[in-house]
């Protein structure tokens, strides 16, 4: 059985690696992760603000006099769950990469390409053999159109792609206008892979205190839904490779992925509920359901469930549309 596959022009043994995640900001857990048989590491996210904030930190410490009121050190935000600093990320970069003999992915996390697009060459000087860049934004300025959003975003890909000599994956968002359009555009700027889709952790109201506090809920099963759409979609139209990451909890979810086109799938929540030695679960469960189905290898199944054989995937689309709302009876 063959589970071998290439992602980012990696050779890999099979397609599962844990995501972007506090799974893979400690040394032990890595090394354990590596031992469970993941295929690549993905780092956590080196974000915008850490780079930023560091900067902005010392330019006021350096600036600021000795008659400064104290209260003013406040000012700039603080990020508790930002574990390191951009110093701190990129020395623990290099010491994943002489740990582990799996491919490292670094990630960074930002919408502008001032400050930190230095990083991403730092990172690859520090070994990382591929760049995960994590397109997270919430647009709230009415004034500002998603072609113009886009058109910043794409800015900022050409930079990295024009400074590191590693592949560059970008992580996109579920909510573009038209995300096969954005996925062409992004090939197009050579772009080495698209990761579907990124989550977006919400918020709730603390009512009786009139306060706004952040929530986290881990992905399920049913998240997969949307990502194999647009896998299924997305695998014919773009020559650049595609990872799933949200909703596979299992070796059949992980299969459902590579049906679609996935070349990678990017374990996180079900790794933080069972722990990293799960991933070995999943990846016997992958190839156990490829002997029972008579799959001899991982290219055999490969998009044998995307839409390139439908000659317009919008009527295909429509018809699922149509077909769904009129199959529930529920008391009717």
């Amino acid at each position: 059985m063959d589970l071998s596959t290439t992602y980012l022009g990696l050779r890999l043994p099979h397609p599962l690696m844990p995501g972007a995640s506090p799974l893979t900001e400690n040394l032990d857990v890595v090394r354990r992760l590596e031992d469970a048989g993941a295929a690549a590491i993905v780092l956590p996210s080196l974000f915008e603000e850490q780079v930023t904030g560091e900067q902005l930190a010392t330019h006021h410490y350096l600036e600021s006099s000795s008659e400064s009121f104290a209260e003013a050190l406040t000012y700039l935000p603080h990020h508790p769950e930002l574990t390191l600093g951009p110093e701190q990320h990129l020395e623990y970069t290099r010491r994943v990469k002489e740990a582990v003999d799996v491919p490292v992915i670094a990630s960074l996390n930002g919408t502008t390409h001032s400050g930190w697009l230095t990083f991403a060459g730092l990172l690859e000087e520090m070994g990382a053999d591929a760049l995960e860049l994590n397109m997270f934004q919430v647009p709230v300025d009415p004034t500002e159109s998603g072609e113009l959003i886009e058109a910043r975003m794409l800015e900022v890909v050409q930079a990295v792609v024009g400074t590191v000599d590693i592949p560059v994956a970008v992580k996109l968002s579920a909510f573009h206008t038209s995300i096969a359009h954005f996925a062409r555009r992004l090939d197009e700027e050579g772009t080495s892979g698209l990761i579907l889709f990124n989550r977006f952790h919400e918020v709730d109201i603390d009512a009786p205190n009139l306060e706004v506090v952040p929530t986290l809920r881990l992905s399920d099963p049913t998240e997969l839904h949307a990502r194999l759409t647009w896998l299924s979609i997305l695998a014919s139209q773009v020559s650049t490779s595609l990872a799933v990451t949200g909703g596979v909890h299992s070796g059949i979810g992980a299969a459902k992925a590579v049906m679609c086109g996935a070349h990678a799938v990017q374990l996180v929540s079900v790794l933080l509920r069972e722990g990293p030695e799960h991933l070995a679960v999943v990846r016997h469960e992958l190839g156990r359901w490829m002997e029972e189905n008579e799959y001899a290898s991982l290219d055999q199944m490969r998009g044998c469930m995307s839409l390139s054989r439908c000659p317009d995937p919008r009527v295909f689309e429509r018809s699922s549309y149509m077909r769904l709302l009129h199959s529930w009876r529920g008391f009717v």
